[in-house]
């Protein structure tokens, strides 16, 4: 994926700069410093380069930046890769008195990324939730738990709840690991009329609630705390946005959560064993309905033999 620069600007982000931004680092730590003091970071980092030209921003990105935008009074702020030295910055940018931050990562820190912003996943807009939007936008707020919107696994599951969606609605749908609650809230606003979401993070739970209740739709989304075996009973449609290792131990009771030819969404699988977890689905009498993969992801999408 090429790297490409994004300003404030910039309403919506394609498809195509999102995964370009997402790295699989974790968080920087430690204090604002300058540059020529820094001793060496393991992932993105912030700089800041006040009052800078046109001419400072376009070297940024030649140099890897990951996001770069305008900031107040004529300064710009770039989240630069690991592999680029704060040093380096200073020398290609000949500039003194560079600001070094540790960046802040979103997603499981595996989005790098200055501010929220805009991005369209199919008929869905996601916006930041001081944002202007048209009706029918779903608003986040900015918090820890996982589902931006930014994330390939994200944008997958979306998508395949719409393709889902376009050969019935079903009546309730179970979001596992809901996280930000991005997947329920959106398959409220595409017409199913009730959703239910469990995530064993109380945090998750609190921020999914509050994104419902920005959305108006918190009388439609209920979030019990625990996993697939906190519930009993069968839903039409069930997605989880996991990893691979627990996907495949929850096989047989998220199995059990699918109704009568419901469909089940699985994603946060690292490609390279896509092969594996749908395996572990089948054992259990899922069947293959779709698989596609971006950015070192994947997704499947399985319906119930029974």
């Amino acid at each position: 994926m090429s790297t490409s620069s994004f300003s404030k600007s910039d309403s919506t982000m394609t498809l195509c700069q999102l995964t370009g931004l997402v790295l699989g680092a974790c968080a920087a730590s430690g204090r604002r410093r300058h540059a020529r003091h820094a001793i060496g970071w393991s992932v993105p980092y912030r700089v800041d380069v006040p009052r800078a030209s046109d001419a400072v921003l376009d070297r940024l990105v030649e140099l890897g930046a990951l996001d770069v935008d305008r900031s107040p009074g004529g300064g710009i702020a770039a989240l630069m890769p690991d592999g680029v030295a704060p040093e380096q910055v200073e020398r290609a940018l000949g500039v003194d008195g560079l600001s070094i931050s540790p960046a802040v990562g979103r997603d499981a820190e595996s989005v790098w990324i200055l501010t929220p912003r805009a991005t369209r996943i199919g008929r869905l807009r996601i916006v930041p939730a001081d944002a202007s939007a048209e009706p029918g936008a779903l608003r986040l707020t900015d918090s820890a738990a996982f589902g931006t919107g930014l994330h390939p696994t994200t944008a997958m599951c979306l998508e395949a709840i719409e393709e889902a969606l376009q050969h019935s609605t079903p009546g309730i749908l179970l979001d596992v690991g809901i996280g930000s609650g991005v997947l329920a809230l959106a398959a409220l606003l595409m017409g199913v009329p009730r959703a239910l979401g469990l995530d064993i993070d109380a945090e998750a739970l609190r921020a999914a609630a509050e994104n419902a209740r920005l959305n108006g739709l918190d009388r439609r989304l209920h979030l019990t705390r625990g996993g697939p075996d906190a519930v009993a009973g069968t839903w039409p449609l069930v997605v989880a946005n996991l990893l691979a290792a627990p996907l495949v131990e929850l096989a047989p009771v998220l199995a059990r959560r699918v109704g009568h030819h419901g469909r089940l969404v699985l994603s946060g699988i690292s490609s390279s064993v896509e092969r594996d977890v749908e395996r572990a689905y089948r054992r259990v009498g899922m069947q293959h309905v779709l698989a596609q993969s971006r950015a070192g992801w994947s997704a499947l999408v399985l319906q119930a033999s029974w």
